[in-house]
């Protein structure tokens, strides 16, 4: 109950930090963040990349007065919430290298595990299960959540259009699983669904490459939402 009362204080000035923000995934999100309110520092090992690309971000939507600043990814790592976006193969030792930053934290992890053969996605298999299991172990004394896998970048960063899609949220910490689905709530067109335990991250990260070859065979990008659910009842 703390959570939620604290989170509903602070909507309009909470500080999100994305570390590694400066690639498509970051980008997009950070504006989306941004446009809906959320004072957003986009992270990188170069703070001076990272404020270049957020001027970038700026001019593209000029009309937005978007909150959003560069820095570097310890001064990203030092706001209330923090995401992880880099490429899954860095998310892991990215945030070990800011863990002082991260104690007690939500950290949110995005990535998935994915390679392409051919024109095959095909998910690989970690050693804890999924990338968010990775960066769990990497930074143990956060809250870590796995969500935002299966937004494509491209329609997170359109912010003409919502976003329609459901999101799932897996966690072992229910504090920071609310807190992440009150924030994804704000975003236009976004069902937060609580999917369970950081255990259930692995299937979620591995079903992006069912969604990739949809988009691959059919030439579109398509989007998840279940039937049958009531999560205001449940």
């Amino acid at each position: 109950m703390w959570v939620r009362q604290c989170f509903s204080y602070t909507v309009g000035l909470m500080r999100i930090g994305i570390l590694g923000g400066t690639g498509p995934a970051g980008c997009a999100l950070a504006v989306r963040l941004a446009s809906v309110g959320f004072d957003t520092v986009v992270g990188s090992r170069s703070a001076g990349r990272a404020a270049e690309i957020c001027g970038r971000l700026r001019d593209e939507w000029p009309d937005r007065d978007l909150p959003v600043a560069g820095a570097a990814n310890p001064d990203a790592a030092s706001c209330e919430v923090v995401v992880v976006g880099t490429p899954w193969d860095a998310a892991a030792a990215t945030a070990a290298s800011v863990a002082g930053h991260l104690a007690g934290k939500v950290v949110i992890s995005m990535a998935n595990a994915l390679v392409k053969l051919g024109r095959e996605f095909q998910p690989l298999v970690l050693p804890r299960g999924s990338v968010a299991a990775e960066v769990q172990a990497a930074v143990p004394r956060a809250r870590v959540v796995a969500a935002l896998h299966h937004v494509p970048a491209r329609d997170l960063g359109d912010l003409n259009q919502p976003v329609d899609s459901d999101l799932l949220v897996c966690s072992d910490h229910a504090a920071a699983t609310e807190t992440t689905m009150e924030i994804m709530a704000e975003l236009p067109g976004v069902r937060a669904l609580d999917a369970g335990s950081l255990s259930c991250a692995a299937p979620v990260e591995a079903f992006t490459a069912v969604l990739l070859q949809l988009n691959l065979r059919y030439k579109t990008r398509v989007a998840i939402r279940f039937t049958g659910l009531d999560p205001e009842g449940g």
